[in-house]
């Protein structure tokens, strides 16, 4: 199998030896995703739902740049900064998979770069 890099301004630049997303296959799997804004290159203040709106807006920017969509992904991972944000990030969530959502883990990490409050990743199938 071979694999291809996948960029996109749609999306932030990597911020370190990474690639925002490999497509391998059928399968593209996205790096995580930290709630920074492409168009200034600035994070949502503070607020964990606003953060999760920006991460996932980011996925699909880079999901877009290999030819599928939200309804592509089979499984996330969410870093959360705080557990007892759970809640208010799940209601953000949900409005971007709220019809046969994708596998999920969720857990709560010590810090995160740039100290962001939320960072997701994804695994999606585009065959």
């Amino acid at each position: 199998m071979t694999k291809k890099i996948i960029k996109t301004q749609n999306a932030p630049g990597a911020i370190g030896p990474y690639s925002q997303a490999t497509l391998v296959g059928d399968f593209l799997f996205v790096s995580g995703q930290l709630p920074i804004n492409p168009e200034n290159g600035q994070m949502p203040d503070g607020d964990v739902q606003a953060q999760t709106r920006q991460s996932i807006k980011n996925i699909k920017g880079i999901i877009e740049a290999a030819g599928g969509t939200l309804q592509n992904v089979v499984k996330t991972t969410v870093f959360l900064k705080d557990m007892n944000e759970f809640a208010l990030m799940n209601e953000v969530y949900a409005e971007f998979f709220s019809e046969n959502p994708p596998a999920r883990a969720a857990v709560e990490v010590a810090r995160l770069p740039k100290d962001a409050r939320v960072e997701i990743e994804a695994v999606v199938y585009l065959g």
